[in-house]
Parts: C-alpha cells; sequence; structure tokens
C-alpha cells in the first residue's frame, strides 16, 4: 500500500531553521515578507506523525482503548502512536496495532490523513482494520495505561457524536456526524466498519 503525506496548508520552506530540539517537538524559524514589504520572523512546530487503527473483529465489535498517561484525564481512541523515524505508515499501523491490543489484521484501510493543526506539521494518519486475530498480550510503555473497550458501530458512534468530551479522535468526528445527518453517509460508514468477509 503506497501512502502519500499530505501537503501542508503552511508547508515549512526549505530556508527555515531548526531553532529547538525537543523530545517530541521542534520550532522552526524563517523570515517572511508581508504584504506591505516588510519582514517578520515566522515559526511553526514540527512533530512526528502518528497513526490511528480501529480494529474490526469477526463478531462486528470495535476495539477502543481507553488509555491513560502520567499526567493526564483518560481518554478513549483507536489503538495508535508515533511513527519511528524511518518507519513507513503501515508498518507504523500494524505495530501500534500489536504493541497496544495484541492483535494483529489481515486488511488496512486507510480512512483519513490530514494535518490536525495548521501551524505543527504533522499528519494523523487513520486506519480501519480487518480480519483482527489476537495473537499475544499488550506490549505497553511504561507511561501507557490500556484497557480494551470492544463496542458496537452504533456505539461507537455514540461515543463519537453524544458529548464524550473524553473521544480523542477529533480527526475523524466529523465523519460521524455526518453520517449521523445523511442516510447515505451512515450506510457507507457501516460499510467501511463492516468485518472482512470469509
Amino acid at each position: 500500500m503506497k501512502i502519500n503525506r499530505p501537503k501542508s496548508k503552511q508547508p515549512i520552506p526549505e530556508n527555515a531553521k531548526r531553532v529547538f530540539k525537543g523530545a517530541v517537538f521542534d520550532i522552526y524559524q524563517w523570515e517572511q515578507e508581508m504584504f506591505d514589504g516588510t519582514k517578520t520572523t515566522f515559526e511553526k512546530l514540527k512533530r512526528p506523525d502518528t497513526v490511528v487503527v480501529f480494529p474490526v473483529l469477526d463478531d462486528g465489535k470495535i476495539i477502543l482503548i481507553e488509555e491513560e498517561q502520567p499526567g493526564t484525564e483518560p481518554s478513549i481512541q483507536g489503538a495508535g502512536g508515533r511513527v519511528d523515524e524511518g518507519e513507513d505508515i503501515l508498518s507504523a499501523a500494524k505495530r501500534e496495532l500489536l504493541e497496544e491490543s495484541g492483535y494483529e489484521a489481515k486488511e488496512f484501510i486507510l480512512w483519513n490523513a490530514q494535518h490536525p493543526v495548521r501551524k505543527i506539521d504533522w499528519v494523523v494518519y487513520t486506519f480501519i482494520a480487518k480480519g483482527c486475530k489476537k495473537i499475544g498480550k499488550q506490549n505497553l510503555d511504561s507511561g501507557e495505561k490500556i484497557k480494551l473497550l470492544p463496542v458496537t458501530f452504533d456505539k461507537l458512534v455514540d461515543i463519537a457524536t453524544n458529548g464524550h468530551e473524553n473521544f480523542h479522535e477529533k480527526e475523524v468526528i466529523i465523519k460521524f456526524y455526518e453520517a449521523k445527518l445523511n442516510k447515505e453517509k451512515m450506510e457507507e460508514l457501516k460499510e467501511l466498519f463492516k468485518p472482512l468477509k470469509k
């Protein structure tokens, strides 16, 4: 599967300089000419891209995770995390699914890929994984507590659209709202989340 990285609406120019390197975020600055001819300093954050995976089980349940990290409130989300340096996007999705849930999948469908924040060079790739099989235990980082939450499709839509402020997947939440308001889009979404045909 060839996955192209979406273009940013405000790319970091080639002449930008990295002025700070952090554990997750780097800061780039560059001189930008304004409409009146004056110049000012622009800056933008850069961080590793991330993947999110919604695994679909053969019985039609979708696995969400309830994740807690030190200093944060628990959130409900898909399995996922950072793409490691040099790692391709699909490999990262497979790795994160296995680490956080103990499942592997036969099929990965790229559902969405976008820059969620204009001032951060960062893409979130969201996958639907089908043909999922439990092959091992979770292999969590020391800063993760993760509980698996298998839910029906209807429950997933409910969690995403009915004021569950701790639903973390803001990049795709609009797709759930669109489906609630449009019968055709709801049917498309149901089809997307159907189990893999045997």
